[in-house]
């Protein structure tokens, strides 16, 4: 018989190989959810510890291969994937009962591959571990060994320098922390262990405990709550506030907790997404009123027409989501360099459509989870180029104002020093313990 969680995670990273399906969605389907907590746990660690480290299974792999450059069946592939990683990677699994299991699985799709899923793994068990080398003197050397793009981190070692592509790759090959947004620091759930954030008084970290008895916790991490800390903080008077591409609504909470006499418009393109976010505010925002001061529309950011009468707009707009590629690791395989540059059209139409809607006296904070220039300073550069009415205001002060309303801690404050680059804000995973955030805030320039 095939342990469930093994037998899940062969399903869900299927599904990811042959779709563009994302695994943050898929582990939370209800097939996981109605696992044991430690099936559940187990799971999550198979699929997103067999995508961290895909390029380098694939690259143990094929040598072992008979003929090492043939096109592998993705039922074929993802078996000895998900066998390599738990034979490479996990110390409390036996090595019988990964490559039982990874035969097993393969056999319902495609039983003339058992016999060579079942050689290669035994070879695989059979070497040593891969120690990771404490230096790395290229950009090459850590791509290979930490299992990414080599394209990825060469323009992250241009960008950040090769000491900060590293603390990015090993970041990556970490598991994510689990980081919750506390209503109420001081009345925590019992059941939960919990430790303060890095940086935000209303964030805690997940140290063990079964989240999933608690739908009303927001899990979000701590850059991305940070960007909507800043977004109120930027106009704690708005009473008029768009939040352009809204779903999920972790942000959109914190935007209606911080500024209770606003009315929010919550604008998404997906209406299952929006659907998704209407429930999930229910649940995490106790205040009823504040539920009953969100609007909601179905609409294209970067085609909407609305009166320029929002004293605050959020546009944390679509991105490569390069900040994110620990919760996200397939992100690694699937980007790739043209990509950039159609996410960057996107991004103008949005941030130059939103503008549109932004009252002579208001802010409007652009963020995104990606590490790229090209959506980030390129595309401020880009608009404020062709709308010279316009003006980046620093984050800096916002952030000193954050830490005397005790919103950032004492320590987070210091800790954030370094995540302010020019005006704007830049969270670099590793560097910084969270996602990789950026963040700009502009204003009219007759202001």
């Amino acid at each position: 018989m095939i342990a469930p969680a093994r037998q899940i995670s062969y399903r869900i990273l299927l599904q990811i190989a042959t779709t563009d399906a994302h695994s943050d969605k898929l582990l939370r389907f209800r097939n996981v959810d109605a696992l044991s907590a430690e099936d559940r746990n187990l799971t999550t660690t198979l699929v997103l510890g067999t995508l961290r480290w895909q390029l380098a299974l694939d690259a143990c792999i094929r040598p072992l291969l008979s003929r090492p450059h043939a096109k592998l069946r993705p039922e074929v592939a993802t078996a000895l994937r998900l066998g390599a990683f738990q034979l490479l990677h996990l110390d409390r699994i036996p090595a019988h009962a990964a490559i039982h299991d990874s035969v097993e699985l393969v056999k319902t799709s495609s039983e003339n591959a058992a016999g060579m899923v079942n050689a290669v793994l035994r070879k695989i068990a059979a070497q040593p571990r891969p120690v990771l080398s404490e230096h790395f003197r290229s950009s090459q050397e850590i791509a290979a060994a930490l299992a990414h793009s080599v394209w990825m981190v060469e323009r992250w070692t241009r960008r950040y320098g090769l000491p900060a592509a590293e603390f990015i790759c090993r970041w990556n090959q970490e598991p994510a922390a689990a980081t919750v947004r506390l209503a109420d620091p001081a009345a925590p759930p019992a059941d939960l262990d919990l430790e303060p954030g890095a940086f935000l008084s209303n964030a805690r970290r997940v140290l063990r405990g079964d989240i999933a008895r608690h739908p009303a916790l927001r899990i979000q991490d701590e850059a991305s709550q940070l960007v909507a800390e800043i977004a109120a903080a930027a106009a704690p008077r708005a009473t008029q506030v768009l939040d352009t591409c809204a779903a999920p609504g972790g942000k959109t909470a914190i935007l209606a907790e911080r500024l209770p006499s606003a009315q929010i418009t919550a604008v998404d393109v997906s209406r299952k997404r929006l659907a998704a976010m209407k429930s999930l505010l229910a649940r995490s925002l106790s205040d009823f009123r504040a539920q009953t001061r969100l609007c909601c529309i179905i609409a294209d950011a970067s085609l909407i027409k609305l009166d320029s009468s929002y004293d605050l707009i959020l546009c944390d707009v679509p991105c490569s989501g390069t900040g994110t590629i620990a919760r996200n690791p397939e992100i690694r395989f699937r980007l790739n360099p043209a990509d950039l540059a159609r996410q960057q059209a996107r991004q103008l139409a949005i941030l130059k459509s939103s503008l549109a809607a932004l009252a002579p006296t208001g802010r409007l904070v652009y963020s995104t989870c990606s590490l790229e220039p090209e959506e980030n300073e390129a595309v401020i550069a880009a608009v404020l180029h062709e709308l010279p009415q316009f003006r980046v205001v620093p984050v800096a002060p916002l952030l000193d104002q954050l830490a005397l309303a005790g919103v950032l801690t004492a320590q987070g404050r210091e800790l954030l020093r370094t995540a302010t680059e020019g005006h704007f804000l830049r969270t670099i995973p590793g560097v910084h313990p969270c996602d990789g955030f950026f963040a700009s805030v502009i204003e009219a320039a007759a202001v």
